[in-house]
Parts: structure tokens; sequence; C-alpha cells
């Protein structure tokens, strides 16, 4: 199983450049993804000013696209917003994605489109019949029966992430996915709490974010601030969908590729090392986007600390939480207080 990774978008002074984190980790990448600038995405929008489009963001981004293609990986253009507006499926929005698939092709190559739209991916299918089409984590694919209602547009799946650790159905999904010729995937570092009520809203506000009026912060009606704010909730961080490094090789005879989250992570350089390395010592959440570092008022969550027999524990989780205080005793086992804090 290798590893897909995004080009980051935050990442802060002192990190190499992208392309040489790639590099050093060549062996265990497969793909990198990225979002164009000033296209909507499932993250902020990448480049975009108020002015326009940056030139300057877009220049970049090729030219570091183009070094990480000369490696011999493959790269993947997301086109995965959770909203088009009124033309979502409209004759203008498919000119507008043929076009910019067109012209990325063209300056970087492009290899997979990941997407939330059903209608995209049967834009991409028709015009380019030689892309992979692969359907994003956001569309919540957790099902063969999903699989089965777009499996005439998407070759590849991404597993909806609240179902990481539900080993029988991953099983069942592979068994589907070897049999029709389709490729699974797993997000494995999303730091979204587990079968989130709010994800469909946090989604749309993403897609508009570029819109939303100067002034507002709609990340503070988030419903993970709110559960977090109250320390009574924050085993909530542990019922999550996140795979820690060291446990990713019990799903290598599942999934093809696992992707790592560092669009938006502000040092990608040291989350992908963990991941390609299998092993990290250091606050769990400083892997995870989001990480919520700030909620738990100076304590972390060592990794090192995690019992033994986590992994296993988890994946035969019954979610009885009112019979059981596994992660309640874990919780105060990792949660470490910060010196100075």
């Amino acid at each position: 199983m290798k590893l897909a990774v995004g080009y980051p978008v935050l990442s802060e002074d002192g990190d190499r450049p992208f392309p040489e984190i790639v590099e050093r980790h060549r062996e265990r990448i497969a793909e990198v993804y990225f979002a164009w600038p000033g296209e909507p995405s499932g993250r902020s929008p990448h480049g975009l000013l108020a002015a326009g489009v940056d030139v300057e963001a877009r220049e970049l981004l090729q030219h570091d696209l183009r070094a990480i293609r000369a490696l011999g990986l493959r790269l993947d253009l997301l086109l995965n917003a959770n909203c088009y507006g009124p033309a979502a499926a409209s004759p203008e929005l498919a000119r507008h994605v043929t076009s910019l698939v067109e012209r990325a092709a063209l300056s970087v190559a492009v290899d997979v489109v990941t997407t939330t739209s059903p209608f995209i991916a049967a834009v991409i299918k028709q015009q380019f019949p030689h892309i992979t089409t692969r359907a994003s984590v956001n569309m919540r694919v957790g099902t063969v029966q999903g699989m089965k209602y777009l499996a005439d547009v998407f070759d590849s799946f991404y597993l909806q992430r609240d179902y990481n650790r539900d080993l029988v159905r991953i099983a069942q999904l592979r068994e589907w996915a070897d049999l029709n010729g389709k490729e699974l995937c797993i997000l494995v570092n999303s730091g979204c709490l587990g079968f989130c009520p709010g994800q469909a809203f946090h989604d749309n506000l993403v897609a508009h974010e570029a819109e939303i009026t100067s002034g507002s912060d709609p990340r503070a009606v988030l419903v993970c601030r709110r559960v977090l704010a109250d320390r009574r909730n924050w085993t909530a961080l542990l019922h999550a969908t996140w795979v820690r490094p060291e446990d990713l090789w019990h799903y290598e005879r599942f999934f093809s590729l696992a992707k790592v989250a560092t669009r938006m992570h502000s040092r990608p350089a040291g989350v992908v090392a963990a991941y390609a390395a299998g092993d990290f010592a250091g606050n769990l959440l400083d892997l995870l986007e989001p990480g919520y570092g700030s909620a738990l008022g100076g304590s972390v969550l060592d990794n090192t600390r995690f019992p033994a027999n986590w992994h296993d524990t988890i994946t035969t989780c019954t979610r009885n939480c009112e019979a059981c205080s596994y992660c309640t005793e874990t919780l105060e086992r990792v949660l470490t207080p910060v010196e100075g804090c």
C-alpha cells in the first residue's frame, strides 16, 4: 500500500520545498493530489485572492508538480467541492471542467481526478477516458450498494472515513472492488469526528468560503468546536476515524492507496515522514488535519502511550460506550500536560 500526499497550502517557514519532501519518501509515495488555484475544492481555495487568482501561487504549483511528476509519481487533480451552486449539473460546468483538465494536463499532467460530483465524473469519463475517476471521501461511499450505484462513472473509491475501523465492512467492500475491477482507498489522518452530523454543513461552508461575508466566522458554529469545548467530550477524539502510523500495516490487505491529508497542514514534512516510516513519537494531534491542538488546554495525546491492544480493540468495538470504559481509560493514559502550559 502506497501513500497519496497533498500539495500543501499552509506550510510554515522552515519546511523544505514539497518536491524535496516527496523525493525523500519516494519509495512510499504513489501520488500527489492538488487543487488548481482559484478552484473550489474540499479545502480552502489555493491561491485565491480578492482580485483573482494569485499568479505566483499558480506558477509555483506548476513548477513543483512538474518536479514531482519527474519522479515518476501520479498526479491527482481535486474537483471535490461539496457544492458547485446553480451550475452543478450544467453545460457551463461541463465546459469549465473540460477546459480546466485540458489546461492542467498540458501544464503538469493529470492521471486521476477526485471529485464529489457524479456529474463531473461523467464528464471526465466521456472527455478523458484515460484518466482515473475517484470518488472523494466526502461522498461517504461506505457500502457495496453505494459503489454499485456509482460504478459506471467511478474507477476508484475512497472509503467513507467513519468506517475506517470496521474491518468486516472493509473486507466486503474490497471483495466487491476486486471482482469488479475497482480500486479501494483510505484516508488515514482525518481529525474529523466520527459520524459527524455537521460534515455536510462544514463541507458546504468550505465550498463557498471565497463568498462568505467579511467579518463572519462560520467556524464558530462547527459541531467539532462546540463538542470539544467541553472536556467531558474529549473521548470523541478517540472515537474518530484516524489510523495511527504504527497501525497502517493492518490495512495493507484491504487498500491499494492510503491518503495522508497534508494540504492544509502547517508541517506536512513531519506528517509524511511519520506515515512513511510507520512510527511517530509525539502528539498524535500533530498528525491530524484538523488537529485540535488548541482544544486540549495545554495537553497533548502522547502517541507512544497508546496501549498495545489499541488497534485490535477499536476494530472489534461494538460502540456500546455506556457499558465500556476503554476509551475513557485510554484517554487518561495518553493525555499528557505540556510543561509550561
